[in-house]
């Protein structure tokens, strides 16, 4: 076979490979449609199938992935829903939407320190002060108070950064606060042990109040 022929047929390949592979992203794309349709019906059953067989004609669909997780969080399946966002970060890692998403799977898992980093990635990855603001008030919750003080803090900078002068402010008065907790909380001036999550949330929020 001459030069020329063999060219040619690498070419009638690579376009037969590219029409397939446009077909599967339509034909996901389809299932996809049909999958959101269903869950506005309520006819969750089904949607999950659609999800499914969208991932199962193209299992690098993003929009498949993230309903399917969305879904089984709705229906109170988070154990499901971090199974199938680890899935998709697997197939897709650059999908950060995926991290964040499991991020809150595992908090309502009672998994929170996994929780912690996978929302402190995505805010990385993302530049997130929202996400940075969700991971937080976790840290808040569980009365991690020092690496609360420390997002808050990253709050600040980006606030400064992005000249967002009300954010500024809120990302001030929580520094204050929290280092006022934090110091609190050392051995030298306070009895052992930190203080209780309640307590702290009182604590800050009455700081919080008095502007610092």
């Amino acid at each position: 076979m001459s030069r020329a022929a063999r060219a040619g047929v690498r070419i009638v390949i690579a376009a037969s490979l590219g029409a397939r592979a446009a077909a599967a992203s339509s034909s996901a794309d389809e299932l996809v449609r049909q999958a959101r349709a269903h869950e506005a019906a309520h006819d969750d059953d089904v949607a999950v199938r659609r999800y499914m067989e969208a991932l199962t004609i193209e299992p690098t669909s993003a929009d498949a992935w993230m309903g399917l997780g969305a879904l089984r969080m709705r229906l109170g399946e988070a154990a499901e829903a971090d199974r199938v966002y680890t899935s998709a970060l697997d197939r897709l890692p650059s999908l950060h939407a995926a991290l964040e998403a499991r991020a809150r799977a595992r908090w309502l898992l009672g998994r929170h320190a996994e929780a912690e980093e996978d929302m402190e990635q995505y805010a990385a990855l993302e530049a997130s002060a929202p996400a940075l603001r969700e991971v937080a008030d976790w840290y808040g919750r569980d009365g991690r108070t020092p690496a609360q003080l420390a997002a808050w803090r990253r709050l600040l900078v980006a606030a400064l950064e992005r000249r967002d002068a009300s954010s500024e402010r809120e990302a001030r008065r929580m520094v204050r606060a929290l280092v006022i907790l934090v110091d609190g909380a050392d051995p030298a001036s306070s009895p052992p042990g930190p203080p209780a999550p309640d307590a702290t949330r009182r604590a800050l929020a009455a700081i919080a109040r008095r502007g610092g």
